[in-house]
């Protein structure tokens, strides 16, 4: 596979990450935290995140989630928890409204032209926000997709869920994505099949 993984951030560094725009009321700030808990709360890609239009979230209170396109245009519906619906709908009261220009925008996540944030965008924002809470200088957008999935699996997630929400179309991927060792593999493996 060539290419590198990037490191999963502890929970705490997560935190720390996600409470920096929370620490602003800024327009941009709601935005910023809405598009970060968001990330981390679903494990999605970039790209998923910046195509996200205002029709793609489904917010009822006993179960919101989002519809994210993916890769070869497969459709997936990910949970959102309380935190993330929070920031998310903060956004959409108190920041989306005063970032827009064209009420007909589709786009959830607006720059300051009231335009679709682009990848970017998001790319410097997070930048931006990992300075300031003083965490290496190699965080990318990867990397809270990558803390997702660690630390589901560390919670107890079985691996077929991830891969779902994930959107990988084939579990080694998953595998390979999380670090997993054959080891942890083969533990699992042994807990869940009957006659193992």
């Amino acid at each position: 596979m060539g290419k590198s993984l990037p490191r999963a951030i502890s929970p705490n560094e997560v935190d720390e990450l996600l409470e920096q725009p929370a620490r602003r009321s800024t327009p941009e700030a709601k935005r910023d935290r809405a598009m970060l808990e968001l990330l981390y709360a679903t494990g999605m890609r970039v790209t998923e995140l910046v195509s996200l239009d205002v029709s793609h979230l489904i917010l009822d209170p006993r179960s919101p989630y989002v519809r994210c396109m993916g890769k070869g245009a497969k459709e997936r519906a990910i949970p959102i928890h309380d935190q993330a619906l929070e920031a998310v709908v903060d956004y959409l009261e108190e920041g989306r409204p005063l970032l827009v220009r064209n009420r007909d925008e589709p786009a959830l996540f607006v720059n300051r032209r009231g335009e679709r944030l682009t990848r970017q965008g998001f790319w410097l924002i997070l930048k931006g926000y990992a300075k300031s809470a003083n965490l290496s200088a190699d965080i990318t957008p990867h990397t809270l997709r990558h803390s997702f999935a660690t630390h589901m699996l560390r919670g107890g997630m079985p691996l077929r869920n991830v891969q779902e929400m994930l959107g990988h179309a084939n579990i080694s991927t998953t595998q390979v994505y999380t670090h997993l060792t054959s080891d942890h593999v083969r533990e699992v493996y042994e807990k869940a099949h009957p006659r193992a």
